[in-house]
């Protein structure tokens, strides 16, 4: 259930280095023995160095995912840790090194298996947040043997026992104090999930455009949950009403990765969550007023993806034409798969789906050169422009073998623009929208933690313009409720920008102490 991978640019020189979770296996658990986590530099020249154990962050736990936030506020980016056994929360000295602040944040009550992480400043005071959902209620010491009840056997082959009839633990939503604590305030907010689900990803997203926070939770094999503010820091679960809950037949589904994105240009977020095998990776179009329409077989994507289990799965530009792609990388959970001849395997390629701007999807998993091809346990995945060159990468990390960087060939074949921004309250400016307009071409994305599955993607916004060499206009829908508009930026460029400021030096939205490496 590890594999997470985060994107953080820990020193603030505007290049993402990158974080990989670990976690030990049963036996190795019950005989003491640590997983190595590990977070690589970006040295800006297309290779990184390991800085695992300068940074403080290479045993947190039994770590399963991690999230970017600021939790202090004070510009430095902060790690979130999601643990068998509750959460870590590193915060950022700006030194290179991060501490464990776990327990004076008031974050050390967490004792129970938490999956999905997300920051964001659901009440608008300027300070960020969280969110963890937590799975089962596990006991190491006393697992039931393979293949001792129907829900330890998949097809005919004796598995570990599970998701279905493992008892389940409630959320945790913990409210930002502004003074580097957090309170717990999950039943008085409505989302502690009184039905005990096993919760995974979890993520924070304007999705109506209304200025306030919905909060979307994957379930595994149960409804989702979709929690609507009532204001007041109060919460109201409409995931039926949302048809966001269960697939289209009425079944509940796997619910693993989430993804957010534009990906039809009407200026709402839909949703694509990974899913089992047997299932199909799923496409919910937003169709405004917090109304969703499963399209998974409309658009394509359902057939394709019915034989493999899906894991971190992302909405992203992959030829910077300015239409949203869709990638995900897959792996079975059960080795013994290979040796039963039931028509799946232990490690599954990657595949990617291309936009074809009408609301469908072809799958070009195959003529994108043999890298995706190849069969791996995939688990998290993160998309970022580790290079800054105008093409963003994906970071997979998989549960046997190494990580990998895919990298779309022959570089930028059409223009772009990055955008770096910065808010006068939440210094990271989590969940602020902006809409671009290039000629014909309006995109509209948000700034997110979270995401995928267990991962955290680049918090700086890319935009692909196709053969548009400008923007012709830029409009920024601020957390704080400020708007702002700029326009006439040149493409193929990275712009920060500052709340209130427009386009400023970079210097001037970053913090300024001096990083001793």
């Amino acid at each position: 259930m590890s594999g997470g991978v985060a994107l953080i640019d820990y020193d603030r020189d505007g290049w993402p280095d990158v974080y990989f979770t670990n976690a030990p296996d049963v036996d190795m658990q019950l005989a003491g023995k640590k997983a190595r986590s590990a977070l690589f530099h970006n040295n800006r020249d297309r290779t990184f160095t390991e800085v695992t154990d300068k940074a403080g962050v290479a045993h947190p736990c039994w770590a399963n995912g991690a999230v970017v936030g600021d939790y202090n506020n004070d510009g430095w980016p902060d790690l979130l840790v999601t643990c068998f056994g509750g959460v870590v929360m590193y915060r950022n000295n700006g030194d290179g090194v991060f501490v464990d602040v776990t327990r004076e944040a008031g974050l050390a009550g967490d004792t129970m298996w938490a999956m999905g992480a997300a920051f964001g400043d659901y009440d608008g005071d300027g300070f960020e947040d969280l969110f963890v959902s937590h799975y089962a209620a596990y006991e190491l010491h006393d697992l039931p043997a393979f293949g001792s009840m129907v829900n330890c056997v998949y097809h005919t082959i004796k598995v570990q026992c599970g998701p279905a009839g493992l008892e389940g633990s409630p959320d945790s939503l913990y409210h930002n104090n502004g003074d580097g604590t957090y309170t717990d305030v999950s039943k008085e907010a409505g989302v502690e999930d009184t039905k005990n689900l096993l919760g995974l990803t979890a993520v924070w997203s304007d999705l109506d455009n209304d200025g306030k926070l919905e909060l979307f939770v994957a379930n595994d094999g149960a409804q989702n949950y979709l929690y609507r503010s009532e204001g007041k820091g109060h919460f109201r679960e409409i995931g039926f009403e949302a048809d966001v809950a269960l697939a289209e037949n009425g079944n509940a589904l796997a619910n693993m990765g989430v993804a957010l994105g534009d990906y039809l240009h009407n200026g709402l977020p839909s949703i694509a969550i990974t899913h089992f095998s047997e299932q199909y990776l799923q496409v919910l179009r937003n169709d405004g007023g917090l109304r969703f329409t499963d399209v998974s077989n409309t658009s394509n994507i359902a057939r394709a993806t019915k034989h493999v289990v899906g894991w971190g799965d992302a909405f992203y530009d992959f030829d910077n034409d300015g239409w949203l792609d869709l990638i995900a990388v897959n792996g079975h959970v059960y080795p013994q798969v290979d040796e039963a001849k039931i028509g799946v395997s232990y490690r599954e390629p990657g595949q990617l789906f291309l936009n074809l701007r009408d609301g469908t999807f072809r799958d070009v998993s195959s003529q994108v050169g043999p890298a995706l091809k190849v069969p791996r346990v995939g688990r998290g995945l993160a998309i970022g422009d580790l290079f800054n060159d105008g093409v963003q990468e994906v970071v997979a990390e998989n549960l046997e073998g190494q990580p990998v960087i895919f990298r779309p060939e022959g570089g930028a074949r059409n223009h772009w623009i990055s955008l770096e921004l910065a808010g006068a309250g939440d210094k990271l400016a989590l969940n602020a929208r902006v809409k671009i307009t290039a000629g014909e071409l309006v995109q509209t994305d948000e700034v997110r933690s979270s995401g995928s599955y267990l991962s955290q993607s680049d918090l700086r916004l890319h935009f692909g313009l196709a053969a548009h060499r400008r923007a012709d206009k830029l409009e920024i829908f601020w957390p704080s409720g400020a708007r702002e508009t700029l326009t006439g930026l040149d493409a193929d460029h990275a712009y920060c920008i500052g709340e209130g400021a427009g386009v400023v030096p970079c210097g001037a939205i970053r913090p300024t102490r001096i990083l001793v490496r």
